[in-house]
Parts: structure tokens; sequence; C-alpha cells
């Protein structure tokens, strides 16, 4: 009962996250609700399968619980790579809902190969 209840909150969990994905407007404010569908709905049916194979073997089953562990480090990295992308290209194509860079205004921007030694 517990392994298909968190089973069934994962999958309630990720169905509101995409009903939220659908409906918002930007591509930035898309980026959150898959990240915290990530957060909880990969915990529970990680933990719902550490659960079942368990019971399954009579031992602690731990290698379920890799899964998230090894997510939780690679997502936030790809998510900050694909904003970054998104700022790119939409300063680039001059669309005005791209917030403005950091850089001084008239000041270059910082080439990382002509600082090297």
């Amino acid at each position: 009962m517990i392994v298909a209840a968190l089973l069934v909150v994962s999958g309630l969990v990720v169905l509101i996250s995409a009903i939220g994905f659908a409906r918002l407007p930007d591509f930035f404010l898309r980026m959150h609700p898959p990240a915290l569908a990530f957060t909880l709905g990969s915990w529970c049916v990680a933990l719902a399968a550490a659960l079942y194979f368990s019971f399954l073997q009579q031992r602690a089953a731990l290698h379920p619980l890799l899964i998230p562990l090894l997510l939780a480090i690679t997502v936030p990295v790809t998510t900050v790579l694909l904003a970054r992308v998104a700022l790119f290209r939409g300063r680039t194509s001059g669309r005005g809902n791209v917030p403005p860079s950091l850089a001084r205004p008239g000041a270059p921007e910082s080439d990382p190969e002509s600082e090297k030694p």
C-alpha cells in the first residue's frame, strides 16, 4: 500500500507540473514546474522502489536512491545551461522580454580566451 501511495503521489505531482508547464507563457517561467516535479516526483518513485525491493529481497535495497542523488547533481547544471542559452538567444534576437546583461553599458564583454596569460 505504501509503495502504491508513493507512486500515485509521484504521478499526481508530475501531472500538476505538466498542467503548470502548459499554462505558463514564457520559457523562463516554464523552467520551474519540471524542476519542482523532479524533486518530489523522483524521490517518491525512488523511495517506492527502495521499499519494494527491500521487502522483496528481505534486505535493505538502497541502490534506487542513487538515481535522485545523481539527478540532484546534474539537473541544476542543465537548468543553468538552458537558461543561459535562452538569455543569449533572446538578447541576440532583440526580444524585449529578456532581462538586460549585467555588464556595464558600453563596456566590452569579457572574453575568457583573452584573459589567459
